[in-house]
Parts: C-alpha cells; structure tokens; sequence
C-alpha cells in the first residue's frame, strides 16, 4: 500500500535556513548541510529496499500561489505568508506492507531536536472505488 508522509513548517522556518533574521535561532551552514545529508541518506536506505516511491522538498511558501474560483473565475493570489501559519514543506512517498511501517518511516522524518513536530502519514487511493469510506 502506498503512504504520503507529509513534512510541515513555516516561512519562517524557510528564513532560519537561509541564515536570514527570525525569532528562531539561525541554523548554521553546517547544520543545513547536516540536514540534506541525513535526509538524502535516509531516502537512499527507503530507495535501497524498494520503498520509496518519491521525496520532494518545496520552495518557501512565499512563491507559493493559492487560486480560487470567484464567481466562475479564478482569482489568484500570494501564497500563505503568516509565520505561524503551517504548510507543506514536503512529502515523501513509500509503498510498505502496512501502516505500521509507514508509521516507522515517518517516525525518522521528525526531527528530534524540535519538540512538538510532527508529520503526517495518510493512505494514497489506487482509485475511485477506494475513495468511500
């Protein structure tokens, strides 16, 4: 069965990363880099047993652009921009027995160090039959 684990954050977060003024403390350019190496070696052990489906970072939120339909019409709009606002930052995509061993994978994209961070996990229909529940 396939799972999307989904990664959040914040622009801020996005901020702190680039060295750049924030109420966080800055990570330094060593920590950053400690951070792709770790998640590029731990998406290389999911790719080596045949679990990974796909991993993808996103761009800040500030290149972000949220459309809605407004009378018929789409109206487009900045994306989200309020630093305590969550949003999607990432996902990665596995194909496991169970959901207990997606919950595993997940239990590793969820940084330690950051108290009360969390990811999501959710199933991926294979279809419109299994969208009822």
């Amino acid at each position: 069965m396939k799972y999307m684990i989904m990664l959040y954050g914040s622009q801020q977060d996005y901020d702190v990363m680039a060295g750049r003024p924030s109420e966080k403390p800055a990570m330094s350019p060593e920590d950053v880099a400690k951070m792709h190496e770790y998640m590029g070696e731990f998406h290389q052990k999911l790719a080596e047993s045949g679990e990974l489906v796909d991993a993808q970072g996103l761009t800040a939120p500030v290149h972000a652009r949220r459309v809605r339909l407004k009378g018929g019409v789409p109206v487009v709009t900045d994306g989200p921009y309020a630093e305590t606002q969550e949003v999607l930052v990432g996902y990665t995509v596995v194909d496991v027995v169970g959901v207990d061993r997606a919950i595993e994978i997940a239990s590793g994209l969820v940084n330690p160090a950051a108290d009360g961070e969390y990811v999501d996990v959710r199933p991926i229909v294979d279809g419109i039959e299994e969208l009822s529940l």
